[in-house]
C-alpha cells in the first residue's frame, strides 16, 4: 500500500501532505468531511480509500498522499465529528457538567451511528479530542481528585454512553428488519416469559416481575447510570 509506514506513527504528527508536487488540492478536513458523509448516508463500511477519493473528485493513489492508511481515515472522522462538542464555560457544579457533556456525546453518537464502532483509546488524543479532554477537566476543577481520577471518571462516563447508544443503534437496526411491530413483539416474548414464571422454577424472577411488570423507562435507565457512576467519584463527606 501506498505510503504505509514501517514503523508506528501517528497522523497528526505528519504534514498535511507528503511527497514533491503542486500545492495540495485538500486538505485532511476535506478528507474527513468527505467520509463523514458517506459513513453517515451508507454506514461505515462503505468507506472506502477509493470510495472518498471519488467523492473528492481525485485518484484513489493520490489520496495516499495525505492519509497513508485507512486507519488514519478512521482517526481524521473520529476527530471530525469530535469537532462538533459544545464547549461552554464550566458552571462550577462538576456533576452537572459531567451529565451535560454525557448526552452531548448521546446526541452526537446518534447524528453518526458509525462513531460507537471506532471508539478506542487510541484516537484519543487527536486535536479535537484534547480539546475536549481539557474542557472536561476543567469542568472537573471543583472536584478534589487527583488528574488520573478525573480522567478514570471521563473514560468511564463516555464507557456508559458508547455502551448504552451501541445496544440503543442495535436495537434500531433490529426493529427495522423485522416484518411485526415491536409492540407485537414485545407481546409475544412477555407472555413466553410470563409462562416460564408461572411454573415457579424461577421465583425471585416472579417476585421482581411482580414489584413492576410495566415497560422499562430507557431514558430513566440511562440517568441511573450516569447517576451512580458519579456517585462513586463524589466526594465523602
Amino acid at each position: 500500500m501506498a505510503g504505509r509506514a514501517a514503523e508506528p506513527e501517528v497522523i497528526w504528527a505528519r504534514p498535511e501532505r507528503t511527497g514533491r508536487g503542486p500545492r495540495p488540492a485538500y486538505t485532511r478536513a476535506d478528507i474527513a468531511a468527505a467520509a463523514v458523509r458517506i459513513a453517515d448516508a451508507e454506514g461505515l463500511d462503505a468507506v472506502s480509500m477509493r470510495r472518498v477519493a471519488a467523492e473528492l473528485g481525485c485518484g484513489t493513489m493520490s489520496l495516499y498522499n495525505y492519509v497513508p492508511r485507512k486507519e488514519d481515515l478512521y482517526e481524521l472522522m473520529v476527530d471530525a465529528a469530535g469537532g462538533e462538542h459544545e464547549l461552554w464555560e464550566p458552571s462550577g457544579d462538576w456533576r452537572a457538567d459531567m451529565l451535560r457533556a454525557a448526552h452531548q456525546t448521546r446526541a452526537l453518537m446518534h447524528r453518526h451511528p458509525w462513531l460507537p464502532r471506532l471508539m478506542s483509546p487510541v484516537y484519543g488524543f487527536s486535536p479535537n479530542a484534547l480539546r475536549y479532554l481539557e474542557h472536561c477537566l476543567a469542568c472537573l476543577d471543583p472536584l478534589p481528585e487527583p488528574y488520573g481520577t478525573k480522567l478514570e471518571l471521563i473514560a468511564m462516563l463516555n464507557g456508559i454512553v458508547t455502551t448504552y447508544v451501541t445496544n440503543e443503534l442495535a436495537t434500531a437496526e433490529r426493529t427495522r428488519s423485522l416484518p411485526w411491530t415491536p409492540e407485537q413483539e414485545n407481546a409475544a416474548r412477555i407472555a413466553y416469559l410470563g409462562g416460564r414464571i408461572a411454573t415457579g422454577a424461577y421465583p425471585r424472577m416472579a417476585a421482581a416481575f411482580a414489584e413492576d411488570a410495566g415497560p422499562i423507562d430507557l431514558e430513566a435507565v440511562f440517568e441511573r447510570a450516569l447517576g451512580r457512576m458519579l456517585d462513586g467519584f463524589a466526594p465523602r463527606p
